[in-house]
């Protein structure tokens, strides 16, 4: 494992903002070329946002990954958090652009639909979390960076919800990430606290 995060280290941050440009250009061409299927936009639109849920997810598991396996991945959470959110951005564009196209049904559809109302919410927590993804508002907001950017794990379970919510019937997938990203953030609550206070509550 040492040398597998030695080797992690000597990989540069812009090479996977790269990587990450060559997904929607693929899409794009897939678009263009039919290998959409018979409904590209709608395609496009799902296959952005699950991508962007899949980041969320690897971004929230890295933390769990370095305590429990020595995995150390800690130099590329930021940039994958930021990938998440400009997949969000452009399965955001697509409906809006593509799907909707009027923009007076937009603000309708997000009232009377649920699932878009959930993944709204889920945008709007990932915002301040985008914009302050930078070193100088690091240091500018110092110990309430932090605080802040804990707005992840509700924008996370949101966006698996909005996962969940959309598809049509019973599908096990959407399920299967809402459990994982539910399992992630179980991974990090204080577990032994919380054991250590169980006992004190059964022994009083």
């Amino acid at each position: 494992m040492s040398r597998l995060n030695s080797a992690l280290r000597r990989i540069p941050i812009w090479s996977l903002y790269a990587l990450g440009a060559l997904y929607p250009a693929w899409l794009l061409y897939l678009g263009a070329t039919g290998g959409l299927g018979v409904e590209p936009i709608e395609a496009l639109e799902h296959r952005l946002g699950k991508r962007a849920l899949q980041l969320l997810i690897f971004g929230l598991a890295i933390s769990p990954m370095r305590r429990h396996l020595g995995l150390n991945l800690l130099k590329f959470r930021r940039a994958i958090g930021v990938l998440a959110f400009a997949y969000v951005c452009l399965h955001l564009l697509v409906w809006l652009v593509l799907d909707v196209q009027i923009p007076s049904q937009i603000w309708a559809d997000i009232v009377k639909r649920p699932y878009i109302t959930v993944g709204m919410a889920a945008f709007l927590l990932m915002l301040p979390l985008a914009v302050t993804s930078n070193n100088w508002s690091v240091r500018s907001l110092g110990p309430r960076w932090r605080k802040l950017h804990r707005l992840v794990y509700p924008a996370a379970v949101l966006a698996a919800l909005h996962y969940v919510m959309l598809v049509k019937g019973f599908q096990i997938e959407p399920l299967i990430y809402l459990l994982i990203m539910s399992g992630l953030l179980v991974l990090r609550l204080p577990i032994p606290i919380l054991l250590t206070r169980l006992r004190r509550a059964d022994s009083a």
